[in-house]
């Protein structure tokens, strides 16, 4: 039988360029939940808002005696805030077991293998939660706001307004990172999507209800900060140039949405890291 040299070949395949593998993770991702019924309906649940100022907009450039319905720099905030419910169950039913379930199957030695590094699995997992945050925080705001020029025939309102576009942007973006780095963060500390769904949730009420309570008991509410969700609403009144509604520097609300965000990367870095295979 005769045998064939099995020496040194020349590589013909293509190579991806290096820092390009979250990406694949990222559409792989995003694909199997926007295949899912449930999500699909969630997201027309949540697009419901639009649709409804929408309306409120074109009867208000249509008919005189509707003026009144007419929008403002406060619409848009009121409209995000309308959406924090939505960004909220959204974030369990898609970040929650991002992370959890790739612990649950020991699927992190794999993804953590050659060419793929923790930053990049990181970012992939990211990028996913962002994407359906940014669906229904700044895609729709941002629509909404051009839905108005539209009505209206001119660009009037929008030169009128011309700081909503960097404030819807900014609130997302702050919105966006604090949910999806947060919930990212428990998923990497359990195996359980589950438990970390109802981690999630705990962490927002238990927080909101303390706030509430020493509100209550001070008769002042600068202990918003404890809060995650008072800390971003009070930021956000003063990114979109509106009074305050807690007695609170905007600046402390501001650092206290930066260090939550931070503390949840490094808490990401470290539980990723943890089983990250060196060669």
């Amino acid at each position: 039988m005769p045998i064939h040299d099995q020496g040194y070949r020349r590589y013909l395949g293509s190579r991806s360029a290096i820092g390009r593998s979250w990406q694949v993770m990222t559409r792989a991702g995003v694909m199997s939940v926007i295949s899912k019924r449930v999500f699909i309906g969630m997201m027309l649940w949540a697009w419901g808002p639009f649709v409804v100022r929408a309306v409120q907009i074109y009867v208000s450039e249509t008919y005189t005696a509707a003026s009144f319905l007419a929008p403002k720099g406060e619409t848009f905030r009121e409209f995000l805030d309308q959406q924090g419910l939505f960004v909220f169950f959204m974030t369990i039913y898609v970040g929650a077991g991002l992370i959890a379930n790739d612990r649950r199957a020991n699927a992190l030695q794999l993804y953590l293998s050659k060419p793929m590094t923790s930053a990049e699995y990181i970012a992939g997992k990211l990028a996913i939660l962002v994407v359906f945050l940014i669906s229904v925080t700044f895609l729709p705001a941002m629509m909404l706001l051009f839905t108005q020029a539209i009505f209206a025939g001119d660009l009037t309102f929008i030169r009128n307004n011309i700081y909503l576009v960097p404030a819807i942007t900014l609130y997302s973006v702050a919105l966006v990172l604090l949910a999806s780095t947060t919930m990212l963060a428990l998923s990497s500390m359990s195996k359980s999507s589950r438990f970390v769904a109802v981690m999630y949730a705990g962490l927002f009420f238990f927080t909101l209800a303390l706030f509430n309570a020493l509100r209550g008991i001070t008769g002042t509410s600068r202990f918003a900060w404890i809060a995650p969700t008072a800390a971003l609403q009070q930021l956000g009144d003063a990114i979109f140039r509106l009074t305050p509604r807690y007695q609170l520097s905007p600046a402390i609300a501001g650092i206290t949405v930066v260090v939550l965000i931070a503390g949840s990367i490094w808490i990401l870095m470290r539980r990723v890291r943890g089983v990250e295979i060196v060669t």
